[in-house]
């Protein structure tokens, strides 16, 4: 089935690689929500084909618009693979953030499953090879991990530019899936004697540890020591 390669302005179009053949109705292209799931997570998983081989990659990413921006080193063959867009067309790529939000727990083993939200890209990567865009990148990736620290760290130096590859994704093939809720328990086994409902996860960031060589004048910067 082919779908119609057009969408308004705050969705994405759905296509023949974005529409889930399982639970569709959980499918979402909604750009507000895949932004957020993108925002909100640390690590993508990258995956690409290598040598007719599938390889995923674990990595960190940011996001400035429509582009996600993915971290790498320039010793990397599969970086280098993905050109500049002009000396080479690009590497075919396929990126997944997800977040676990709960354990949802059946009475039943079959019905087991996670609450969750996912955000899968379909794409071709190219390497940032633009001066400019790069240090716009590099400074995105590290804001990503915690806000507002690309402005209070040195920036990279010439030598450390040369080993770092920076590729970018951008944002055109893309679906959100997003489960919520409790078990789906079958109706003959809702009188079983076992626990059943939903046990919440959540990630929180611990008391910030300075390095053991940190000056003891270099106070904590407010951007960690907010609530």
């Amino acid at each position: 089935m082919e779908y119609a390669m057009t969408a308004a302005a705050d969705t994405y179009a759905p296509t023949d690689r974005t529409v889930p053949t399982r639970s569709r109705e959980r499918a979402s292209y909604d750009k507000a929500l895949v932004h957020s799931i993108l925002d909100e997570g640390y690590v993508c998983h990258l995956g690409f084909v290598r040598d007719g081989a599938p390889v995923v990659l674990p990595t960190f990413y940011g996001r400035i618009g429509e582009s996600l921006y993915v971290h790498g080193s320039t010793g990397s063959r599969p970086l280098r693979a993905t050109g500049d867009g002009v000396k080479a067309p690009g590497l075919p790529v396929c990126l997944t953030v997800t977040h676990v939000d709960g354990l949802v727990l059946a009475r039943s083993a079959f019905h087991h499953s996670l609450n969750y939200r996912s955000v899968v890209v379909h794409g071709t990567a190219h390497q940032v090879t633009d001066p400019e865009e790069l240090r716009t990148a590099l400074d995105a990736l590290v804001d990503h991990v915690v806000p507002g620290r690309s402005a209070d760290s040195r920036p990279a130096n010439a030598k450390e530019l040369a080993a770092t590859a920076v590729i970018r994704l951008d944002l055109d093939e893309v679906s959100a899936k997003v489960r919520t809720g409790g078990p789906n328990d079958d109706a003959e086994d809702l009188g079983l004697p076992y626990w059943s409902g939903v046990v919440p996860v959540r990630a929180v960031n611990g008391t910030p540890i300075p390095a053991d060589d940190l000056d003891p004048a270099v106070a904590l910067p407010d951007y960690l020591s907010a609530p």
